[in-house]
């Protein structure tokens, strides 16, 4: 009976280290993800608290999860580089400028600003040059793709600038020694990375033409703050995926 027993134990041992070892195996497997999320209530009390909310509305899209650094085999599926923004002028009689000059991301675990750069189908032009607002008329909304200045890079066969680095670089955050913790409690989970988009806004009543220099209008400035977060491996479980 105890010879029995011990086969038996040595049996489940040797069943319980097989699975734990497959487990382990699949888990290496899985590729590692981030999620971006747009703190959309912080931007509407922003609004509330200078009587925007009903004039204003800003919204951005992302996808459910990014690879957590670049990934040449799957050039659709890359870190996030740009943002896709829509501004709601739901006012009926207010026009709002977005001053893009004025605007900057902001990249808060390393004190790093840069300045902020619409992008257009054929941006060829020297990223130096002023960028003209754009003008939102009332019950309009603009969707605009951009990035920060740093962030694009010229080619040289077709004379265009592309945003060729994330927004958040974690593969360089790696690299750097002095926020090795940082990057530690990020990769476990107990860290997230922060950015935000510094929006600068100049709101003035629709008539008949705004001539350059000439009554300017007020500024508003909207600050749009985005968390990074390290998904856990269960992301990939087929209950997960779907949600």
């Amino acid at each position: 009976m105890t010879r029995s027993t011990d086969q038996n134990l040595l049996v489940l041992t040797i069943y319980i280290i097989g699975v734990s070892y497959v487990f382990n195996l699949m888990r290496a497997s899985i590729d590692d993800r981030i999620k971006y999320e747009f703190k959309k209530s912080d931007v509407d009390d922003q609004l509330k608290a200078q009587e925007l909310d009903e004039k204003i509305s800003i919204s951005f899209k992302l996808n459910s999860s990014y690879p957590l650094e670049e990934k040449k085999e799957d050039p659709k599926d890359q870190p996030l580089k740009e943002l896709s923004m829509s501004i709601e002028n739901k006012s009926d009689n207010i026009a709002i400028y977005v001053d893009w000059d004025n605007s900057s991301l902001i990249i808060e675990n390393s004190k790093q600003s840069y300045r902020v750069i619409r992008r257009s189908p054929d941006l060829i032009r020297d990223l130096g040059v002023p960028q003209s607002p754009s003008l939102i008329v009332p019950k309009k909304t603009l969707s605009q793709t951009l990035s920060g200045e740093n962030l694009y890079e010229r080619d040289q066969g077709t004379g265009t600038y592309t945003a060729k680095k994330p927004i958040v670089d974690i593969s360089e955050l790696k690299k750097n020694k002095s926020q090795a913790k940082l990057y530690n409690d990020f990769i476990n989970g107990r860290e997230e990375l922060k950015f935000s988009l510094q929006l600068v806004l100049r709101l003035s009543e629709v008539r008949a033409g705004l001539a350059p220099g000439v009554n300017v209008p007020p500024i508003s400035i909207i600050n749009c703050p985005f968390t990074i977060r390290k998904l856990p491996w269960t992301y990939a479980l087929p209950w997960n995926k779907k949600k």
